[in-house]
């Protein structure tokens, strides 16, 4: 097929139209999901959730009795939304004149601007309620649809309404409003007047209570502690990014936006601030997702991977637990709060990953390379040799050489890779994969962090640990491509099995190795014509397993999808052997689809999508539960952006690698205020030129 469209795609779709869906709010470990109405209906997945919890299970505006009637959802912020809302008109009369809006900001808590305005030219009379109810459930109970909870206490008082867990009596709920509504157990109700051509209005706010401590929440612009607040802030120290084709410029403020917003401090103060996995189910510290997203947002905001590093360290293991799969040097999977406390997959932190590992180390060198201060690369150093350690012991058990995954007990994860459903890993004719499990990728990303943690070495005068841990990685590239080659395919195995077997479904898993390098260049172009088949390539981006394979399923979460990172990684994957031919054609072929895509789903990338092919599906087919937003799809087109520009910094050798390859239709690209240690530059790219502005006099620019 011929390249689409890249970058004409035109402004983006509201997040949410006229039409039905869930809409989804998010700020650090707070998210709501409500109806296009804003209401959050009893006996669905929806409710407001705080630290893993659902505080608001119930939350239904209604006028006279009846729901009013929806117009729009508009989203400045993905912590804010107004919901656009009318009276249903009169028997008799043909349109309505009172217009109803909900403008809902969420942070350590709620607050809700309820206005009616009348447009008539008669004063009008109303019942406003607001039926509240909570049952503090689990997220993963909600999550499963397992929710068996009696509900909550509710009493009223003082028109305040108050909620509390019956399991926990610490834990509980405060509703306050303007307006002095009359206060009765899971309502409020204001029997109100609004005069021709006026309005009335009252603020709702939702104060959650954990340990018998009232959270105060601030929704100020100006105070400090408010979501609008830490968002300017966060635009101020990012990178500004924008490009001549306003999609293209959409896309990235949107991803600004949900980074943004996705970011959590749990402990407030100086403590360092890390990226949670993404909205709905995954508002917390993931291993694998956080890593990988900082990576990505590098050029927006390097802080972010150094913050996720440190809490990571922090929660690195120390001791051998079966239950949680805690082992000396590993780095955790996921971290949960919540009502299930220690119930939640053997613990509140729980370690079945085999990527994370090796993914921290890489991430470590990436952050010395782009500036890091020395000290803080320094004190994470004891954490990189000690994930370094568990690569070589409990990451390789049968000592091969290679880093396979077998879940301790019957309660983990079965696969432990980045495609993590049970049925992910298979042979072309379906067969599955028994575990050990070593995956082609992990061995790239194994590559990559012994490369990375030799440099670090070098810079800090062990020239002996730097080259022995070069030879290591050295040799790890003969042994992987002596084991995973398939010759007569053309490919590289998707992991080895338990008996050493090649598992020989051609899937995206080893563009991730073009991304780590690991691969030689005879084999890349061989893997490259691969990639490029249609079978691979659906036209909106790469899908997760070829169309060829026995478990091939457009609609299955790994078989067959379309993850938005995925292909990001991908597309990074072939511009590093950009001198391979095919390799830039497929990536400008990728890279237009996907961002097509993504301006279908309203410039928002979603956590994946159907990988039907664009010829049968002339726009993107939705996955039913796919996340959005979600940290690494909303960080790829920064990956796409930094790919393309070939943006390579070596700040402790005071040297700016760079080499643009933008696609015509990008227009030119702008980055401002892109900080590199103790540098902020400017740079702007069309097609294959680049000017850069604020380069120290003693620095180096390197372009190719």
């Amino acid at each position: 097929m011929s390249a689409p469209s890249v970058f004409n795609a035109g402004q983006p779709m509201p997040i949410i139209g006229g039409g039905g869906g869930v809409v989804t709010m998010v700020e650090a470990s707070t998210f709501c999901l409500s109806d296009p109405l804003g209401d959050i209906n009893a006996g669905t997945s929806q409710g407001l959730f705080y630290r893993d919890a659902r505080v608001v299970s119930r939350w239904e505006l209604r006028l006279d009795g009846h729901r009013p009637e929806q117009l729009s959802v508009m989203m400045s912020e993905a912590f804010r939304a107004r919901f656009v809302l009318r009276k249903p008109a009169r028997q008799g009369v043909a349109d309505s004149t009172v217009l109803i809006l909900r403008r809902r900001m969420i942070g350590d808590g709620m607050r809700e601007i309820i206005a009616v305005h009348n447009l008539g030219d008669e004063d009008t009379a109303m019942t406003l309620s607001l039926n509240v109810d909570a049952d503090f459930a689990d997220l993963f109970a909600v999550k499963a649809g397992q929710v068996h909870s009696v509900g909550c206490e509710l009493a009223a008082a003082d028109g305040e309404l108050h909620l509390a867990d019956r399991d926990d009596p610490g834990r509980g709920l405060t509703i306050t409003a303007d307006g002095s509504p009359a206060a009765q157990p899971g309502t409020l109700t204001w029997r109100i007047v609004v005069p021709r051509r006026g309005h009335w209005q009252t603020t709702v706010r939702c104060r959650p209570i954990i340990g018998h401590r009232a959270i105060e929440a601030t929704f100020s612009d100006e105070d400090q502690d408010s979501p609008t607040y830490r968002m300017k802030q966060w635009r101020a120290t990012a990178t500004s990014l924008t490009a001549g084709d306003p999609g293209l410029t959409s896309i990235l403020q949107r991803t600004e936006g949900d980074l943004g917003a996705l970011r959590i401090d749990d402990q407030g103060g100086d403590a360092p601030t890390y990226v949670a996995a993404g909205a709905p189910w995954f508002m917390t510290l993931f291993g694998r997702d956080s890593l990988l997203t900082s990576w990505m947002a590098l050029l927006l905001d390097s802080d972010l991977a150094l913050g996720t590093l440190q809490q990571l360290a922090a929660l690195q293991g120390t001791h051998v637990d079966p239950i949680t799969e805690e082992e000396p040097g590993r780095i955790m999977h996921e971290m949960r709060h919540g009502p299930a406390g220690d119930e939640v997959l053997g613990g509140t932190v729980y370690y079945g990953t085999v990527d994370a590992t090796p993914l921290f180390v890489m991430l470590l060198a990436e952050c010395w390379r782009w500036g890091a201060e020395e000290s803080i690369v320094k004190a994470l150093l004891p954490a990189a040799d000690a994930a370094l350690t568990w690569i070589d012991s409990y990451g390789d058990t049968d000592g091969d050489g290679f880093v396979e995954y077998r879940r301790k007990t019957d309660q983990g994860l079965a696969n432990q890779g980045w495609k993590d459903s049970w049925d992910a890993i298979s042979f072309a004719d379906g067969r599955l994969a028994d575990p050990p499990i070593a995956l082609c990728e992990v061995q790239g990303y194994v590559y990559a962090a012994r490369l990375g943690r030799a440099d670090i070495a070098e810079a800090f005068g062990d020239a002996e640990g730097a080259a022995r841990l070069r030879a290591q990685a050295a040799e790890l590239a003969a042994r992987f491509d002596e084991a995973f080659w398939l010759p007569q395919s053309g490919w590289y195995a998707m992991a080895l099995d338990a008996r050493k077997n090649p598992v020989d479904a051609l899937s995206s898993n080893v563009a991730h190795c073009l991304w780590t390098g690991i691969v030689p260049d005879e084999r890349a172009a061989t893997l490259i014509e691969r990639l490029s088949e249609t079978g691979m390539d659906s036209g909106f981006g790469l899908r997760t397993l070829s169309e060829s394979m026995g478990r091939y399923n457009p609609m299955s979460y790994h078989n067959g999808s379309v993850w938005p990172h995925d292909t990001a990684i991908a597309i990074a994957g072939l511009l590093r052997y950009h001198h391979i031919p095919g390799a830039t054609e497929l990536a400008e072929r990728l890279a237009g689809g996907l961002l097509e895509a993504i301006m279908g789903f309203g410039a928002r990338p979603p956590e994946l999508f159907c990988g039907f092919a664009r010829k049968d599906f002339p726009a993107p087919v939705p996955y039913p539960t796919s996340c959005s937003p979600q940290a690494w799809s909303s960080a790829a087109p920064l990956l796409l952006m930094r790919s393309y520009l070939g943006l390579q910094p070596d700040v402790p050798n005071r040297t700016l690698g760079i080499a643009p390859r933008l696609p015509d239709r990008a227009g030119r690209v702008r980055l401002a205020d892109l900080r590199l240690g103790p540098a902020t530059i400017t740079i702007q790219a069309r097609g294959t030129t680049v000017k850069v502005d604020g380069l120290p006099s003693d620095w180096e620019l390197r372009q190719s």
